[in-house]
């Protein structure tokens, strides 16, 4: 097992975990927030919290030797059920072709202004 080196592209964990870990030629992903990494802001509307949280995925992946279009399985954190379809039509944007599998669980989420998390497996390129 094999955690990803963090880099100034990506989002640097706020406690103790890795953004991604290699097992053999897959990559799991921790969750990615909504939060815009560079600034540190957390929009107020589900869908730019929700388009950054794929934004910050595809960070991770990117440093990890992936790519969005290698995702198997994705689990989707929404603190909101009624988030479902803007979740759908981003969902379809950022995976056009064969999406991977998803589970979407509505949760509390760690900080209270979260409206979105993201992980995923994928295989390596």
């Amino acid at each position: 097992m094999n955690p990803i080196p963090i880099t100034n592209d990506l989002p640097h964990p706020a406690f103790c975990y890795s953004q991604a870990t290699k097992v053999g030629n897959l990559i799991f992903v921790a969750g990615q927030s909504g939060m815009d990494f560079t600034t540190g802001n957390i929009a107020d509307d589900f869908e730019t919290q929700a388009r950054q949280a794929f934004e910050n995925l595809k960070i991770v992946l990117s440093a990890a030797g992936s790519a969005m279009h290698r995702v198997a399985k994705t689990t989707v954190w929404l603190k909101d059920a009624a988030n479902f379809e803007t979740l759908n039509k981003l969902y379809a944007e950022y995976f056009p072709e064969h999406p991977p599998a998803r589970s979407t669980p509505v949760v509390n989420l760690p900080k209270a202004n979260l409206l979105i998390s993201i992980e995923a497996i994928a295989v390596v390129e």
